[in-house]
């Protein structure tokens, strides 16, 4: 029987394999095989010969990934924020039920945390999920801990940073940051939250924002790494789904977010449907997370009327096509890149190991991605 916990691989960009007359680029000829292999198990064969809806992707993977909180960071949180929205999107009261049992010892006050980085910034957006679920003291709780990650773009004086601290130059502080003081922002009615979180948007352009609409990881390399992209493109869905449409910052934050989405479209693998490692190398190997959050991103603008429907939608069914296969009933997941820091090199992206089994990470996006899919159901009938 195999098993896809074994494999792990590293992208090279060069080289292929013939196979019936056609040159497939080695990752994903052995992300192919990957699948065929967990086609043909046993466990999954069963599964593979049917599609799933969103739904039952959302709930296998609800079993494997989002049952602990011991760091506040956005890998553990976001199972969490997606399994209040199953709940809510299900009507069944487990999956909030488990959150609640996880987030206990916070609402109480044994544990205050205050984020020693930009992942654990965002790991912060569980609290304002579960302010929407609350009220009264609880919710104040709530708001009092995502204030003490969003705060952190003030100085001594109150005066709003040019970038939130922990940035480190990378595309990922689209996501880690501005999500969370846009979420605040909402929650307490203070507006310096978008005031301050417009500036931070505008440092990380400045930083990282191609000519072609794509972004680079860093400075340090013009390589358009695919979760490089994936965190803007969530990031700002996130953001914008908090965003007051009178400020001013508002409309030039939608069309930033249009132009992104309109730039990733084409590279979109036409025989995968996957967005790739590197995003503009296809010979780089299909990967898992940033197809989810691309996914997740233009689902949400369809949902919210940001984008239109015969533009994108195709590009979601074909992008939920991709992890639909790449996702076992155990939770076993195809292609997830490691964690991946500043890079010096394309190269270097390239060799970055993708992950073949469970992976929280993944399991975190995909959670993500297939509870999105089920709010956008009932806005396609």
């Amino acid at each position: 029987m195999c098993s896809a916990e074994a494999f792990v691989h590293r992208g090279e960009p060069g080289g292929g394999v013939i196979a019936s007359n056609h040159w497939i680029p080695p990752m994903r000829f052995f992300s192919l095989l990957l699948i065929a292999a967990l086609s043909a198990s046993a466990t999954a064969s069963s599964v593979f010969a049917q599609a799933r809806t969103p739904r039952e992707v959302a709930e296998q993977l609800a079993v494997v990934y989002g049952h602990k909180l011991d760091q506040v960071a956005y890998i553990p949180a976001l199972p969490l924020v997606a399994k209040l929205k199953l709940s809510e999107l299900t009507s069944d009261a487990k999956y909030a039920e488990e959150v609640r049992t996880i987030v206990e010892p916070f609402r109480v006050g044994e544990k205050t945390p205050v984020p020693k980085s930009g992942s654990e910034q965002a790991g912060h957006l569980i609290f304002a999920a579960l302010s929407e679920h609350t009220s009264g003291q609880d919710r104040e709780r709530w708001i009092a801990l995502c204030r003490s990650a969003a705060d952190q773009i003030f100085d001594s004086a109150g005066k709003p940073l040019e970038v939130m601290p922990f940035h480190n130059e990378m595309s990922d502080a689209v996501f880690m940051a501005g999500p969370i003081l846009a979420a605040t922002g909402r929650l307490t009615g203070d507006r310096r939250y978008f005031d301050a979180a417009a500036v931070h948007f505008a440092s990380m352009r400045k930083f990282c924002l191609r000519e072609d609409g794509l972004y680079r990881h860093s400075p340090l390399c013009e390589a358009a790494w695919g979760r490089g992209n994936g965190f803007p493109a969530l990031g700002l869905a996130l953001a914008l789904s908090d965003w007051p449409e009178d400020h001013p910052a508002y409309q030039p934050l939608l069309e930033e977010y249009r132009r992104h989405l309109a730039a990733l479209k084409p590279h979109q693998d036409s025989q995968t449907h996957c967005w790739h490692q590197v995003i503009d190398h296809p010979e780089s190997y299909d990967e898992y997370s940033c197809t989810c959050m691309i996914g997740f991103a233009m689902a949400r603008g369809i949902r919210r009327g940001w984008l239109r429907p015969e533009d994108y939608q195709s590009s979601v069914d074909r992008a939920w096509k991709a992890i639909e296969s790449r996702t076992s009933p155990n939770g076993d997941l195809v292609n997830v890149c490691t964690g991946t820091g500043k890079q010096k090199t394309l190269q270097d992206y390239f060799d970055r190991p993708a992950i073949n089994g469970k992976d929280d990470r993944g399991g975190a996006m995909g959670l993500m991605f297939t509870t999105e899919l089920m709010a956008l159901e009932p806005a396609r009938r």
